[in-house]
């Protein structure tokens, strides 16, 4: 399940999962999805170890900025994963 996180100023939308086990370590996926003209742009990015996959129309500069983001509320998204999304979290 993916839980609605943020909508960024461009109007690129944040969502993420449940915090799972992959290959012994606690994992989130992050997904960013961005409409345009046509569509949408989109990525995904798993946390803790910041890996990009599935990268469709967003550029390499569109991605730097999208991490540096992402490290700055990546202990947000984190916490809310292990809690169920905001609608869950426990004095957030």
């Amino acid at each position: 399940m993916m839980y609605p996180f943020m909508t960024l100023e461009d109007g690129t939308g944040v969502a993420h999962s449940e915090a799972y086990d992959s290959k012994g370590q606690e994992t989130v996926k992050v997904y960013f999805e961005k409409p345009v003209e046509g569509g949408f742009l989109s990525a995904e990015c798993y946390l803790p170890a910041y890996e990009w996959e599935n990268i469709i129309g967003f550029t390499e500069s569109d991605i730097a900025k999208l991490q540096e983001y992402l490290q700055s509320v990546a202990h947000i998204v984190i916490r809310l994963a292990r809690e169920g999304g905001f609608d869950n979290a426990a004095n957030f």
